[in-house]
């Protein structure tokens, strides 16, 4: 991870900041998914967390060696996006970075679709899968979500991403299609 390449949001008037990050991370997914790219990863630099606020922030921040990230803004993967997103050209990442490992968390967020779930699955009435699955499974998240839409099902959900510890040597390993990855980090400035 030599390199990065900041995708800052422009204001607009008609989009919630949120809404084009929505947007421009389906996008990227979309176009690393084709890349088949294993080695760009991402991070949220102006993210907020807490229960009320759990956003993306305005900058995308790519990952990789100079040569991959020009290799992905070669593709057409920002179409439809340029007149929303500044562009600053590929850098190198400063020299007293520190790291941290940037990766998608699941959570239990909607106990009734829990209990939906578990009766269709099952087969059980209501009464036992309230039983089965009670309110305090319900959990409260504080981390910053993305809506996107899954190339391979289609279906829209929420991607919520954690930051993990800051750390001072960078760790080796592989990115998902969403640029993220529980073990290799990326720098953070």
């Amino acid at each position: 991870m030599t390199h990065y390449l900041e995708l800052c949001l422009r204001l607009d008037p008609e989009f919630p900041a949120p809404m084009l990050m929505g947007a421009l991370y389906s996008k990227l997914h979309r176009g690393l998914a084709e890349l088949e790219a294993d080695d760009i990863g991402v991070s949220l630099p102006t993210h907020q967390t807490g229960v009320r606020a759990r956003k993306p922030g305005d900058i995308l921040r790519l990952h990789g060696t100079a040569e991959r990230l020009e290799q992905l803004m070669a593709t057409d993967w920002l179409k439809g996006m340029h007149d929303h997103v500044q562009v600053a050209d590929v850098s190198r990442v400063p020299a007293d970075a520190e790291y941290r490992t940037v990766r998608r968390r699941q959570f239990k967020t909607n106990v009734d679709r829990l209990r939906r779930r578990r009766m269709r699955r099952h087969g059980v009435s209501e009464a036992e899968a309230i039983e089965a699955i009670p309110d305090s499974v319900e959990q409260r998240v504080c981390l910053p979500f993305i809506q996107v839409r899954s190339t391979s099902t289609g279906q829209r959900f929420c991607l919520f991403i954690e930051h993990g510890p800051k750390q001072s040597a960078p760790q080796p390993g592989q990115f998902n299609s969403y640029g993220l990855s529980p073990e290799a980090t990326v720098p953070w400035f």
